[in-house]
């Protein structure tokens, strides 16, 4: 038998990064190699230690046979205050380029990005995977299979679209006798590719 607080750290740490999705008890021990009765024993240890510690702002939760990290009802209106502050919503100007870029151009990688953008993308790219707006959609052929980019259901609802194809055009697309004013993101969207 392993370490108790080696066994809970490991437990804490894969249920962290599941997130939603949880875990099962079968998979807990799987990732850990240990009898799934110790998954058992280390997450009541676990439950007990964030039911009684009142600094701890997280708890353990069964949902549909899957065990998940979740908030405390106690810290809500801490957190009801970040979700609703608008500028924690905000996309960077290069977030915002990385996401026009692969809307218009999906499957894509992250170096095709980079090409069109001229500069790194990495951090926008994660930005834009951890607020669910683009996953990974595949991996391209060849050598290294690198991850291929893409839009999720997410951007859609947050953009009021009900599908890809509902993108607006692109400047270049636009009837030039149009006298209304392109949209600012769309124009530096455009520099963009002219400058590849």
């Amino acid at each position: 038998m392993m370490n108790l607080n080696n066994l809970l750290s490991r437990i804490e740490a894969l249920l962290f990064v599941a997130g939603d999705e949880g875990m099962t008890i079968k998979q807990l021990a799987q990732y850990i190699e240990v009898e799934p009765m110790d998954i058992e024993a280390g997450l009541s240890e676990l439950l007990s230690h964030y039911n009684e510690e009142e600094m701890r702002g997280i708890t353990l939760k069964q949902l549909a046979g899957t065990y998940q990290l979740t908030t405390k009802p106690e810290v809500t209106d801490t957190l009801k205050k970040l979700i609703e502050n608008p500028t924690n919503q905000v996309l960077t100007a290069a977030s915002l380029e990385v996401l026009a870029i692969i809307a218009y151009k999906q499957p894509i990688t992250r170096a095709e990005v980079e090409d069109l953008r001229g500069v790194k993308s990495e951090r926008p790219i994660a930005t834009l995977v951890s607020r669910a707006l683009v996953q990974e959609v595949g991996r391209a052929e060849g050598t290294g299979r690198a991850i291929l980019y893409g839009t999720t259901k997410e951007f859609l609802n947050y953009f009021g679209l009900k599908n890809i194809k509902e993108l607006p055009p692109l400047p270049e697309e636009v009837d030039q006798e149009d006298d209304q004013p392109t949209d600012l993101f769309l124009t530096k969207f455009q520099e963009t590719f002219n400058q590849n």
